[in-house]
Order: structure tokens, then sequence, then C-alpha cells
């Protein structure tokens, strides 16, 4: 008998019709011979809902207050599992509902986005043993002296990965509201692709630039672990797409796909003394302040001396990258500051940039003609990402996409 982890996410269980899919979705496991693991997230919004309770009675002064905010936005999670192990057993199926301190999901103490350290298995597999699904909350961990807490944005599927590792699962089904990974946005695209596989790699860097099918620790830890991950979709039945290692691919494309980003923006440093400590003195304050910075690009003088510098941050967190760059501006030493929060973010990916040259070119020569300046470039081993005005960044994906030979073929009737 294979166990399969089955992860549902909050649109998937949205209501109380869609709940009863998914039993159905999790009872045809069982009937063909697996064991299941059922990770739920909370029904879409209630945890949101939950969050905004929480912001009208607390200012979270605290750790005592960010411990007992996490026991107030993990219980969506429960409500959920709850409801789905009952209607397992109304439909003939053995079910359990556990809670992510039940099982236990052992974490570390950042309330809010804690990492999981230990998964211990014994009770679980004592009832999946008796021939019940197991139903666990996602997003859900507790800590070593039995505080809840929570993963973070996306930790649902943080949680299914994490237990599929735990249990050494045949594999792990994410469902979600698409039924797989695309070569890009196909509300924008609308002759994108579905692929039908995608490295790990791959996947991170999509992820972390944009696509929102999957959350970038579920991905790392997949990877880590090597687990089995497929993405499809719980309102049909049709396949999805699989992560595979590397070596697994056959033939590596020139890209894979491309993704984008519009919360961006930009901000550049007059001026600078072209001197050690400089870097440090700019990215330090950001790092305290708790900002992420993405791309960065310096331009020095023909003497030397000085230089412009130029770097993106998080568009929700411009205010305060500024506030924390004007508190520091004696030690920086900058003549003058620029921003602009109309700016967005598109990335060519794909393994196969290893082997294929003129990949950076061609991007490079087709946002040309069509008159669209890049303003930063950064790069990596499988990846080259620009920053665009946000005003062009349909046209550029579109274009893009047919550049690069990643259309559909539309079949004519």
């Amino acid at each position: 008998m294979a166990l399969i982890v089955q992860k549902f996410g909050g649109t998937s269980v949205g209501n109380i019709e869609r709940i009863h899919h998914v039993a159905e979705r999790v009872a045809r496991e069982v009937r063909a011979g697996n064991r299941v693991i059922a990770v739920v997230s909370a029904m879409a919004g209630i945890t949101d809902e939950l969050v905004g309770y929480v912001r009208e009675v607390s200012t979270l002064e605290d750790v005592e207050a960010y411990a007992d905010h996490d026991m107030v936005v993990s219980a969506g999670e429960m409500v959920t599992a709850g409801l789905l192990a009952l209607r397992l057993r109304s439909i003939g199926i053995l079910a359990r509902a556990w809670a992510g301190w039940q099982v236990p999901v052992v974490t570390d103490g950042m309330y809010g986005r804690a990492r999981v350290e230990e998964i211990k298995t014994e009770q679980v597999n004592k009832s999946l043993d008796a021939g019940r699904v197991a139903v666990i909350t996602g997003f859900q961990g507790v800590t070593e002296d039995g505080r809840i807490t929570t993963l973070g944005r996306g930790g649902s599927d943080t949680s299914a990965v994490a237990l599929a590792a735990a249990f050494k699962a045949e594999r792990c089904d994410i469902y979600t509201d698409v039924d797989g990974v695309y070569t890009a946005d196909p509300r924008i695209v609308t002759r994108a692709r579905k692929l039908e596989r995608v490295t790990f790699e791959e996947m991170l860097e999509m992820a972390s630039l944009g696509a929102k099918i999957l959350q970038t620790r579920s991905v790392e830890m997949a990877m880590n672990h090597n687990v089995t991950l497929q993405v499809l979709t719980s309102f049909e039945d049709k396949p999805g797409t699989l992560l595979v290692r590397e070596d697994e691919i056959m033939e590596k494309h020139q890209v894979t796909g491309i993704t984008y980003s519009r919360g961006e923006a930009r901000i550049t440093l007059v001026d600078v003394a072209d001197k050690p400590g400089v870097s440090a003195a700019i990215f330090g304050p950001l790092a305290e302040a708790g900002i992420n910075v993405d791309m960065i690009v310096q331009n020095v003088t023909p003497d030397g001396k000085m230089t412009d510098v130029t770097f993106t941050v998080p568009r929700a967190d411009l205010d305060h990258a500024l506030r924390a760059i004007e508190g520091a501006k004696t030690a920086i030493g900058y003549q003058g500051l620029h921003m602009d929060g109309n700016v967005a973010k598109l990335s060519v990916i794909g393994v196969g940039m290893r082997s294929h040259a003129g990949v950076a070119q061609k991007m490079f020569k087709t946002l040309a003609e069509k008159n669209i300046n890049i303003i930063v470039i950064s790069t990596s081993e499988i990846k080259i990402s620009v920053l665009i005005e946000e005003q062009y960044i349909e046209l550029a994906l579109r274009t893009l996409h047919t550049a690069y030979g990643l259309d559909a073929v539309v079949e004519k009737g």
C-alpha cells in the first residue's frame, strides 16, 4: 500500500460543497488501495479574517502576544480538518482529524514564520495502520514547550512536503486553483502552455520571482528531501505538473518559463563615495529594518571616486526603506536620492541556459524592438531578470513568450 500525501488549499476547501468534493478525491485514493494523509488549509478568507480580529485587539508588542496570535490565526485549519474528517466518515471512509500539535509537528519558536524541526510519526502511523485517513492541519506546528506556531503565508505547502518527507510518502500532491505550472501566466499570455515536468531549481526560481503556484520553502524542502511533488487542480480531473530533478528531463529547452512581479520599487542613491564600507552602510540599515533587497547595480564614475547605487525593494516596503536610508544618510554620504514605484520585474528561467548561448541577447534584442527600456539587469545560472516600467510588463511578457518559442500551437478548426 502506497502512502500519498494530498494537500488542499483554501480555495479547494472554500465551502461545504468543495469539502464534499475533496472528500471524494481522498476516498478515490483510499479505494485504490492507498493510505492517505490529507493536509488542509483554512477555508478561503478565514485566515485573513482571524488576522483582522487580532489586529483589532492587540498591537503584538511582545513574544507572548505573537504566540497568542498564532493560536488564533491557526484555528481556521482545525475547522477544515474536522469538517473533512467528518465528511469522510459519512461516506464510509475511516478518518481522524489531527492538529499540528497532536502529531506533533515540532517547530522553532519564530511565531508567524516558524520552521519545522521534527515530525514525530508514531501516533499517526498507528492510525494509518488501522486504516484511517489522517486529516492534518497545514500551516500549524508546536514548540518543544507546547506553544502553537504558524509557518507563515503558504505554510500549508511546507507542512505537506514536510509530512511527505517524514512519513516517506510515495508522492505529495498539491491541489490548487490552477491545473499545473505554465510557461507564463495564462491570464496574460493566452498561448501559455502547461508543463508536464519542471525541475525543482526552475520551480524555485519561478516561485521566488512572482509565480504564486507553490511556496518557495516547500519547493526547497521537496528538493532537499527528494519528495516527488505534483501540482494539480482540485476542480477538474486532469494531469498536473510533476516536479523532478534536472537529470530526469531528457531535453532541456533554452527557456522553460517566464515570470513577472509587479510589486517592485527602485531606489537610486546618487554620488556615493566608491570606497570600502559604503555598501555595508547602505544595506545594513535595510537588513536591520527587515527589508529584503533584490536587484543591485552600481555605476562608477570615470575617475573611480564616486558611484550611483541602484537597488530594488518590495513596493510595500518602499516608505519603510526610505526612512531607513534617510536615517543613515550621514554614514552613507549620498548627494541625492531618487525612487520609482512604477516598475516591474520580468524573468526568464530555464536549466537549458547552462548549455544554450544567446538567451540574454535574445531577451535584450526583443525588448529593444518594442522600445522597452531595461533599467536594471540581474542574472544567475538559470535565470535572467530585468527591471522595466510597469506599463510595459504585459507586452514584454507576451513578446518574449513568442520569441523563445513557448507559445502553444493553436489547432485550426
